[in-house]
């Protein structure tokens, strides 16, 4: 349960930093190694996106079952930065949390906004590929404390994917050095359950 909310702090900057956090024994890949979406068209990525499956040098198999499947929302700016929004329900309180992707160079490769106010030294993200309307993989990579934690997301227009897709993201996290002990495929909340948690519980959101 540790290492998923590790994980869950980690795609969410900010929820578990202060906590001690193991130091992975699998390196960041060189980012030449981590493709970048051809000709990428923001407007056509914005939306909602749900979290279908994680890959990242801090994961084991152990947490599968324990990580909940949660959403993200891209909101494209005028200023060509996205306004992320991801919501999580836990317990009994769906908490929002709303961040910044600022677009670095190229098309597709993003640094996080206002990185000092969450102690990071980097934090990068790069859309490796995508076909807009189905599905989608990202790389992320936050350093802290000088440590390289890396993850590879995988998301979907809807809650599930077509088994090829799956695969093809498995195959490649695997090319990145991490194996099947370091993917977990999250637990999906039906909608009773949501439904339910929304009547029950609070809104909380934090913001940059």
């Amino acid at each position: 349960m540790a290492v998923s909310l590790l994980w869950m702090g980690l795609a969410l900057l900010g929820v578990l930093q202060s906590q001690a956090q193991p130091e992975p024994k699998i390196p960041a890949p060189d980012l030449s190694r981590v493709p970048l979406q051809d000709n990428f068209q923001l407007d056509r990525f914005q939306g909602k996106w749900f979290v279908v499956g994680v890959a990242g040098n801090a994961f084991t198999r152990e947490d599968q079952g324990q990580f909940k499947m949660y959403s993200t929302a891209f909101d494209l700016q005028k200023d060509d930065t996205y306004r992320v929004t991801f919501k999580v329900l836990r317990d009994d309180e769906c908490e929002r949390f709303v961040r910044t992707y600022v677009q670095k160079g190229q098309r597709g490769h993003f640094a996080l906004g206002n990185l000092k106010s969450y102690g990071l030294q980097d934090y990068i993200i790069r859309v490796v590929r995508t076909n807009y309307n189905e599905y989608a993989i990202m790389y992320f990579k936050k350093t802290l404390n000088n440590v390289d934690y890396f993850k590879i997301v995988l998301y979907g227009r809807r809650d599930d994917l077509r088994p090829e897709l799956k695969k093809d993201f498995t195959n490649f996290v695997k090319t990145l050095r991490l194996t099947d002990e370091n993917i977990v495929f999250p637990v999906k909340i039906s909608k009773k359950k949501i439904q339910k948690k929304k009547r029950k519980g609070r809104v909380n959101e934090r913001k940059e």
